[in-house]
């Protein structure tokens, strides 16, 4: 397994990012297998900026989704989920509309985290090409820390960026998640300047941290307060989960759910008015419907998993735009 979202036989991820010159922002795409995902989703902050996540709703009609957008720029960004849907439509990848072939439309929901201006020009946001480029850059293998719709992340006052992880059930489920962490809140204990995550992360995830030496705690407190976001800060956490059990919507709602949970225990606070906090969750339905001790088990899975990616992607975070990466604040933490 690559401990990634990946592992997840059928999905794909493709990170495109502009840095430099005032630009510091990216797009990230999570693509289902051709025929679609069944796909749900759970927001719970208070200030989200998404799209098409109301055809999620069990209710609703459409319960296929062919890929899922996670994008830098705020709602300016939205635009990056044009470049993947018309991407899509070229490969005649969507919903059928009628019996004509390449008559479809691809499903492709979206959000959006805030980084504007962290590049130093504020209209500097992610756009259609820079979508086609995340859709073109798809693969089995998932670059983490300082790309894609991490490219800019901020998380309290260190640098986010995005993370993966996954796990294999007893009885062969696989669940993987994917998260840009781009946080009002932070993913450090103050008082030891410890990854809240880590100690939910198994074998593999990390490298053997230990707690900070008192100098680098203060040191970093000091070059984070030196560094203000604008007041308000605007931030938002974003995750996929997926998986290939067969699940109905309602279950991929629920597992969205869960995997809040998972957000709470690495970040803090959480699901604050100033971050758009989104979990969305596809289904593959490679494998048969699960049985409901499978299904608790697959819940578990799934926030653990989201739990685990924030930890990755803070690790792996680069400092940049002024922010510093956890590896530069908290050398000593490192083997």
């Amino acid at each position: 397994m690559r401990n990634a979202i990946t592992d997840v036989p059928g999905i794909r991820v493709g990170h495109a990012q502009r840095t430099g010159g005032g630009w510091l922002t990216g797009t990230t795409v999570v693509v289902a297998p051709d025929a679609g995902a069944v796909g749900g989703v759970d927001v719970r902050g208070g200030g989200p900026g998404t799209r098409e996540t109301d055809l999620l709703d069990p209710r609703n009609l459409v319960d296929r989704v062919h890929a899922v957008v996670l994008t830098g720029g705020s709602a300016l960004g939205l635009a990056a989920a044009d470049g993947v849907t018309r991407g899509l439509l070229e490969r005649g990848i969507g919903f059928p509309v009628d019996s004509e072939p390449g008559h479809v439309v691809p499903i492709v929901p979206a959000a959006v985290v805030f980084d504007l201006g962290r590049g130093g020009e504020f209209g500097n946001v992610p756009d259609a090409d820079l979508g086609r480029d995340a859709l073109a850059a798809a693969s089995a293998d998932v670059a983490e820390g300082s790309v894609g719709a991490g490219t800019g992340a901020r998380v309290g006052g260190l640098k986010g960026g995005v993370g993966t992880a996954a796990t294999r059930l007893a009885d062969g489920t696989t669940v993987g998640a994917l998260v840009v962490v781009n946080a009002v809140g932070s993913a450090v204990d103050p008082e030891t300047g410890e990854l809240y995550a880590a100690r939910h992360c198994v074998v593999g995830d990390l490298p053997d941290l230990r707690r900070p030496d008192p100098e680098d705690l203060e040191a970093a407190w000091q070059r984070a307060r030196e560094l203000p976001e604008p007041r308000p800060p605007l931030a938002t956490t974003l995750a996929v989960v997926a998986t290939d059990a067969t699940l109905t919507k309602a279950q991929c709602q629920k597992v969205s759910g869960i995997g809040h949970d998972g957000m709470a225990r690495a970040l803090n606070p959480v699901h604050t008015m100033l971050d758009g906090d989104t979990v969305f969750t596809l289904a593959t339905g490679e494998r048969e419907v699960p049985d409901p001790p499978v299904f608790h088990a697959l819940l578990v899975a799934a926030g653990d998993a989201v739990t685990r990616s924030i930890a990755r992607a803070v690790l792996a975070a680069e400092s940049a735009g002024g922010m510093r990466g956890f590896r530069d604040a908290f050398p000593s933490a490192l083997p």
